[in-house]
């Protein structure tokens, strides 16, 4: 029998496939029957073929280069220029403001909306949510949620973008697999034929036309902060303050928030459920990543609007999407019952 891998059919709903009986088991959908049928129209991907990669140009590793240290490098200046000034709540509030404008776009917007389809909205709130998402200066929708469903059909098998698990054992090899999960991957370059992972997403005209525009969205994220800190303050040295704090430092912490579930999130923490996969669950990375980092509990149920299931597991994420559903502007909201969650413990 072939190994059970995902597809994503056009009705957004992403489901564990046997592909020898073509049969699909839903995940998430409550009172839906346990088995329904492969649409014919969604050609299945087969996770035990071997992965191919289009190796990078030598500009797209320049792009790549750039992308991750100039947040760095913005992190480092914003607190030179600190030095002799002392704290200011100004620029601490626009810091942690527009991280959570772009990282809330992430974690709610790319990741649970488009990628695992764990609500519904209007095409408004997606087109805003896609914005969001696109300040935080991780690629388009499209990209991104195309690379996000190839980790989970090949969660920590030889096809995931980014596994750590790849580089054998011991002290050496888990620190060059964490680096490749972290952000080496970006190097090894892109799997082939991603756009068939994104079918569904490519017929949406809102998600279309953010993701074709997510550049200059990100570009406005930057420059929001900045022009907000020279208003309030008056100053050119408020525009570079906010520029480098609610620009770049706030990029910079997204970026590592966002690689850390790729690296440290399949390395550390608990598995309190049963999955394919190394996934765990990492408090630290579960508060900083807005629920982001309960990632075993995620890839447990993959298309649970909520990943914090239990009490104590802050979510903010799914917070804002039961606020937006108590408000009418999110619906069909998915969640494992009681039942669906006790039976995948591990044991």
């Amino acid at each position: 029998m072939a190994p059970p891998c995902f597809y994503f059919p056009p009705d957004g709903a992403v489901r564990l496939t046997d592909f020898p009986q073509n049969e699909a088991m839903t995940l998430l959908v409550p009172n839906s029957p346990a088995v329904v049928p492969a649409p014919p129209e969604v050609p299945a991907i087969d996770s035990s073929r071997p992965a191919e990669f289009d190796k990078p140009t030598n500009l797209q590793r320049i792009i790549y280069v750039i992308a991750i240290l100039t947040p760095f490098a913005g992190l480092i200046a914003g607190i030179v220029m600190l030095w002799g000034r002392g704290f200011n709540w100004l620029y601490l509030g626009l810091f942690v403001g527009m991280y959570l404008l772009s990282a809330l776009g992430v974690t709610v917007g790319y990741h649970r909306l488009f990628c695992h389809r764990a609500f519904e909205t209007n095409g408004i709130m997606k087109f805003i949510f896609g914005v969001m998402g696109s300040m935080a200066v991780e690629g388009s929708i499209l990209k991104w949620v195309s690379m996000h469903r190839c980790h989970h059909q090949h969660s920590d098998a030889h096809g995931d973008p980014h596994s750590p698990h790849h580089h054998g054992t011991g002290f050496v090899n888990m620190i060059q697999g964490l680096f490749h999960a972290h952000v080496g991957w970006m190097f090894r370059g892109d799997p082939k034929d991603l756009s068939r992972y994104v079918t569904d997403l490519v017929r949406d005209r809102a998600i279309q036309a953010c993701s074709k525009t997510w550049g200059l969205w990100a570009i406005i994220g930057m420059l929001l902060p900045a022009a907000l800190g020279g208003l309030i303050t008056m100053s050119w040295m408020g525009v570079l303050m906010g520029f480098l704090w609610g620009g770049l430092a706030r990029v910079f912490l997204i970026h590592h928030m966002t690689w850390s579930i790729n690296s440290i999130c399949h390395l550390w923490g608990t598995k309190p459920f049963r999955s394919h996969d190394e996934s765990r669950n990492n408090f630290l990375f579960g508060v900083i990543g807005l629920g982001e980092g309960w990632h075993n509990n995620h890839h447990a149920f993959p298309t649970s609007a909520r990943h914090g299931l239990r009490w104590w597991e802050l979510d903010l994420s799914y917070s804002v999407i039961r606020t937006l559903e108590a408000v009418g502007l999110a619906w069909d909201v998915r969640v494992p019952n009681a039942a669906r969650v006790t039976a995948k413990l591990a044991r």
